[in-house]
């Protein structure tokens, strides 16, 4: 989610037929892929700046790895994920 402080983000679902249920299943999956709630977690108690900078930092030695990892198995350096069983 690469929002500026202050900035806010319009989410809308569309509730078809009545079907409460099937529409918040929409706006969780929609929430959790845009980090709302680990903003909102996040944001619940003060986080000092150096808890701040490291927390970052691990986020983007997280996020190289995992492109690394998806660039090693597109070129075949390392076995993709194993396919799930039904």
């Amino acid at each position: 989610m690469t929002t500026n402080p202050g900035e806010r983000t319009i989410v809308q679902i569309i509730v078809r037929e009545n079907n409460v249920e099937q529409a918040l299943r929409a706006l969780k999956k929609k929430m959790q892929r845009e980090g709302t709630f680990r903003e909102m977690k996040r944001r619940n108690h003060f986080e000092k700046p150096s808890e701040k900078r490291a927390r970052q930092k691990a986020e983007a030695i997280r996020r190289a790895r995992k492109l690394a990892r998806k660039r090693a198995q597109r070129e075949g350096l390392i076995a993709g994920p194993k396919p799930r069983q039904p």
